[in-house]
């Protein structure tokens, strides 16, 4: 049998920190040495994180990238490693047509991967399909590459490709498999979204199977800002068939053995290919490299895990996104305004599981509306999590509020301003916490109140990360449901799931004297803000005119309110920031 043995490591690099990321890369191929690979792959742009946006205009940022690749160069003997990292003018490129292209007055980049042996840089992949919607603006940095390297090692043909490149039928892996690769080693850094996995890897396998080839999908994992990142690293064999599935949300090393001569049975079963176009013949780079034979006999059976269900993936990215925000951003604990809800309490959950019991405080910060339930449940959380919970009352602030208003408010009726002094109260004296011991403080507030604008500019808004500012409110309880079951007792109380949503802002209060009921109020949403669909679309899904409109009008007047928000984590396909940029001053309706 004609194998290949593939590493590929499913790191966790961190934007802009060049020489951590090139220590982690150093390790990775030191770990993956043990394995005996012929060739061992990291993820698009390992060296600098991903995305590593307007750091790429600072010119010394690109020559520290530059010598990052010699470090990691200088590691690559007796195997093949493949690595993202920058590319500079003339990488990958004729010098001909570097010189048509456009410039900026900077050098022009390309987002590349290096295919290192011997202490060399034998080729080099510049990503052809630069990514310029939802999350991503690759055009603003890169530009696209032209040339095709194959590489023939111990003569199994390899092509290497980028991300963004497997997505499209025609694009460089179908060239690169008509001139002969057998396997295809794509790198990637592609952003989670509940369900995107299931979609990648069907793409691989209609890949894989169109081009009866073998796919190697190696991903990056993570958290980075708001995105996350969840590794599951796949290999898909000539046929379709997933062969391999490393981790979910955690570094991983997967290592298979590939079975190369496959491919030749199955493209003699097919008959003759046509030939490779003259056009796209004159782009292919051939490059030969040897690395040792391997002793053993053995075959490396890969682990094929199966794909996590869509609330628990969910639960997880959210996990991965607060402990790498946090660490990464060199805070230490974090603070949470406890108020007895589900929102809080899920909020407190996911961090506990992310930094520990010893590094979340809880503040619960009752006014004179605060129900005695939501004291009870308070203090039974803490109990639950094993988490310090400090009591700060409001009333007294509040009153003193309000008599230095009474003159100015005088012949006024009491209406969401009083309320808001409440929110706004208690996001002061978070943010007070904040300031004096250095904990970052983790706002509470859900996708379907963030949509509506039911929250309070400067007060439950006020704070630096936001957990689960893209999980509807539904999803809420389907998490806080997933996460009960998990160890010898439920964390969450039975009753804070039970009561009916309210901010206690005035006597009485319920989310629904301000909100359709949530069971109506998501799908709408979800419907508006995640897929565009005007208001008689909506309608026709079942949903009463007026609620449709009233809710459509909530969200384009809270858009000055989501501008000013902290930002937070991406589950969804379409999250509020970089996925959906409204303008706020905006006279269509």
């Amino acid at each position: 049998m004609r194998s290949l043995r593939i590493a590929m490591a499913q790191i966790n690099p961190t934007v802009g920190d060049i020489d951590g990321n090139t220590a982690l890369i150093k390790a990775w191929i030191k770990e993956a040495r043990r394995a005996k690979p012929d060739i061992v792959a990291f993820p698009e742009l390992a060296i600098t994180g991903y995305p590593p946006e307007d750091l790429l205009f600072k010119a010394r940022f690109i020559d520290d990238t530059q010598r990052a690749l010699k470090a990691i160069t200088a590691e690559a003997h007796g195997l093949v490693v493949v690595v993202g990292y920058v590319g500079r003018e003339g990488t990958g490129v004729t010098a001909s047509e570097a010189a048509a292209m456009p410039s900026a007055g900077r050098h022009d980049l390309y987002n590349a991967a290096a295919v290192l042996a011997e202490r060399r840089i034998v080729a080099n992949y510049c990503k052809r399909h630069l990514p310029n919607y939802g999350v991503f603006d690759e055009s603003r940095y890169f530009h696209p590459g032209t040339r095709l390297p194959l590489l023939i090692l111990n003569g199994t043909t390899i092509g290497v490709n980028i991300c963004e490149d497997i997505w499209y039928p025609e694009g460089p892996s179908r060239a690169q498999a008509a001139a002969g690769a057998e396997v295809i080693v794509n790198i990637n850094a592609s952003p989670f979204h509940v369900g995107k996995s299931r979609v990648r890897e069907q793409v691989l396998a209609t890949r894989a199977r169109e081009n009866r080839v073998f796919v190697t999908y190696t991903n990056t994992v993570g958290g980075q800002d708001e995105l996350v990142f969840d590794g599951c690293s796949v290999i898909v064999d000539q046929t379709g068939e997933i062969v391999a599935r490393g981790k979910a949300f955690a570094q991983d090393l997967l290592v298979a053995d590939l079975d190369v001569a496959a491919v030749g049975r199955a493209r003699q079963g097919e008959g003759r290919k046509k030939p490779v176009p003259p056009r796209v013949a004159a782009l292919i780079d051939r490059v030969e490299v040897r690395v040792p034979a391997r002793k053993s006999s053995s075959t490396v059976v890969p682990p094929l895990g199966l794909p996590l269900e869509r609330v628990d993936e969910a639960y997880r990215a959210l996990v991965l996104g607060v402990q790498d925000y946090v660490l990464k951003n060199g805070f230490r604990r974090v603070v949470i305004g406890l108020s007895g809800g589900v929102d809080s309490a899920l909020t407190a959950v996911i961090a506990v599981d992310a930094l520990g019991a010893d590094n979340v405080l809880g503040v619960f910060m009752p006014s004179p509306y605060t129900s005695r339930a939501s004291r009870e449940d308070v203090a039974d959380l803490a109990r639950r999590l094993r988490i310090q919970v400090e009591t700060l009352s409001i009333t007294t602030t509040f009153k003193s509020y309000l008599r230095t208003l009474s003159k100015p408010f005088a012949g006024s009726r009491p209406d969401t301003t009083e309320e808001n002094l409440q929110a706004r109260i208690r996001g002061n004296l978070l943010m007070a916490y904040s300031n004096k011991f250095g904990h970052l403080v983790l706002t509470t507030g859900n996708k379907s109140e963030m949509s509506v604008g039911y929250a309070t500019l400067y007060g439950d808004m006020a704070g630096g990360f936001a957990v689960i500012k893209d999980v509807p409110k539904t999803m809420v309880y389907e998490l806080s449901h997933l996460r009960n079951l998990v160890g010898p007792e439920p964390v969450i109380p039975k009753r804070v799931l039970e009561r009916a949503p309210t901010a206690e802002l005035r006597p009485d209060q319920k989310d629904e004297d301000s909100l359709p009921p949530y069971s109506i109020l998501d799908p709408i949403l979800k419907a508006y803000v995640e897929e565009d669909r005007a208001l008689e679309d909506i309608v026709a899904m079942g949903f009463d005119r007026e609620t449709v409109a009233r809710v459509m009008v909530m969200v384009d007047r809270s858009e000055y309110k989501r501008r000013q928000a902290p930002l937070g984590i991406k589950i969804t396909h379409r999250a509020f920031g970089k996925d959906r940029r409204m303008p706020i001053t905006n006279g269509y309706r």
